[in-house]
């Protein structure tokens, strides 16, 4: 018998997480996968990202095809920007 090792799913290397903090160090109005994956702040392998909130933002970010938690879309959209 072997023992129990656990589960790693083999999609995980396809999501990715971005903070908010990052995000604002960015400086960019419109943020998308594209620019994510040219900034480095997600791996080329990545197909989704998802915005967490670790961290605070300040400045009006417009995300596209990128989706963030409950905590993270309220803080951004205090901010003045938007989740699409």
């Amino acid at each position: 018998r072997l023992p129990k090792r656990g589960f790693k799913s083999a999609q995980l290397q396809f999501n990715a997480e971005v903070t908010l903090s990052a995000l604002d160090a960015l400086g960019l109005a419109e943020v998308d996968l594209l620019t994510l994956k040219q900034e480095k702040l997600i791996g080329q392998l990545a197909k989704v990202a998802k915005v967490v909130k670790t961290g605070a933002i300040t400045r009006a970010v417009k995300l596209t095809g990128i989706g963030a938690t409950a905590g993270a879309k309220a803080a951004i959209e205090a901010a003045g920007g938007s989740v699409a």
